[in-house]
């Protein structure tokens, strides 16, 4: 792994300028394998990409495997670095990393230093005292664009394009919260929430025939269900659907011959399918297609491996979006032990877990509290038997020895004043 900073001369086809590049050996990995191979630190650098393109406004490309040797420098990426195709005939296999340096030092410097201390911080140097502050801040950064954010007004702005949004993640990341959030403030609370679960049925979210007790009789009706009766409030005004655990239920069940409804774009143009239901409804409805005011949204636990995945068919009709623990919102609430805890707990995911574990992500939502004594209960009730069960599941492959190391850690952290 090395670190190389390629200048160029000024010349006919531009003033001086220069490219920062993290790069493998000529020779072959050895001997950085252990860093090289390590998937935290692909992670680090694409979560520095995220810092520097948002905070410094500087584009940074990362190769997804710097350990493919094979994989040559992409041809829009050559484009975008034309200055220095001389550098890149040359050295484009081995690059992995690349920023162009602004000519202008005062924008130069925080580019310059995130790659310098991330050199530093994954060959583990220890910093002189005066830099530990720096190093600290690079730590911060990179912890707050490890995972994308996601923010309401950007998941609101793809529903009204969308109209079928799922939020999927980690448990504990505030997917329900937000959606509970987007039906009252941006939908003036004209919606309903459900939950799907393995009893949920065609006929309880379709529609379909019910048993109905009168007194000691039972006589059976046509009874809407919930997409039904979603589908007639939504005629009058805006309406949105909310469904909890999307994935819970049996999908391709539950929706039935409903799934040919699911075409944003035709619903959108007043071109909107329709399907004859197997009865007619109470009101004699004997048809159901979606109007223009109608919207879904769903909820989905990346990480339960005990629910169906979805099959293409549904997920083809529906927009998805990853929803991660924010670090952010850790910090805001001033407790420093639980923004300490976080910070440990994300770089090992990051660090060491492989990516289809990254799903098993505490998200923030485990680490807030009222006060500091309040998270310490959270922790021994809460996160550790979550981690310990993980654990015992065999669920982080190789990390498993930095999460034993974790948990001791923060039960150490629990118990320290002998009141959590």
């Amino acid at each position: 792994m090395s670190l190389i900073w390629f200048p160029l001369p000024e010349d006919e086809a531009g003033p001086a300028c220069s490219l920062l590049t993290f790069v493998c050996g000529t020779r072959g990995l050895a001997p950085d394998e252990a860093i090289l191979g390590r998937s935290g630190h692909a992670r680090h650098l694409r979560a520095l990409a995220r810092y520097l393109d948002r905070d410094c406004n500087i584009g940074v490309w990362v190769k997804r495997d710097p350990t493919n040797l094979s994989q040559d420098m992409p041809t829009v990426v050559r484009n975008q670095f034309a200055r220095f195709a001389s550098v890149i005939a040359r050295y484009g296999p081995y690059i992995y990393a690349a920023a162009a340096i602004p000519t202008d030092a005062a924008v130069a410097k925080p580019v310059i230093t995130a790659f310098l201390d991330l050199y530093a911080w994954e060959r583990d140097w220890q910093p002189l005292k005066a830099a530990e502050g720096e190093i600290g801040d690079l730590k911060n950064n990179l912890r707050r664009h490890l995972f994308p954010k996601t923010l309401k007004s950007g998941i609101v702005q793809l529903l009204r394009e969308r109209r079928f949004v799922i939020l999927q993640g980690p448990p504990g990341t505030g997917k329900t919260r937000m959606a509970d959030e987007i039906l009252a403030q941006d939908f003036a609370g004209h919606g309903r929430t459900v939950q799907f679960h393995p009893a949920v049925t065609y006929e309880s979210f379709v529609a379909g025939i019910s048993p109905s007790v009168d007194g000691q009789s039972i006589r059976f009706c046509v009874r809407s269900g919930w997409l039904a009766a979603a589908v007639k409030d939504a005629q009058e005004q805006e309406f949105i659907l909310v469904i909890d655990e999307i994935n819970r239920g049996d999908l391709g069940r539950v929706l039935g011959e409903a799934i040919y409804l699911f075409e944003a774009k035709e619903i959108a143009e007043g071109k909107a399918r329709a399907v004859q239901l197997p009865q007619a409804l109470e009101d004699g409805t004997c048809t159901l297609s979606i109007p223009k005011g109608m919207y879904l949204l769903g909820t989905m636990n990346s990480a339960d491996r005990s629910i169906a995945i979805i099959d293409l068919a549904v997920r083809r009709r529906f927009a998805f979006v990853n929803v991660w623990p924010d670090l952010d919102v850790v910090r805001s609430q001033g407790i420093d032990l639980a923004t300490d805890a976080f910070g440990k707990l994300q770089d090992i995911f990051a660090q060491f877990v492989p990516n289809d574990a990254l799903v098993l992500m505490p998200g923030h939502a485990y680490f807030l509290a009222s006060d500091e004594q309040q998270f310490r209960r959270r922790m021994r009730y809460e996160l550790i038997p979550l981690l310990e069960e993980y654990l015992a599941e065999g669920r982080l492959g190789t990390s498993q020895t930095e999460l034993e190391a974790y948990v001791d850690w923060l039960q150490g952290e629990v118990v320290r004043d002998g009141q959590a």
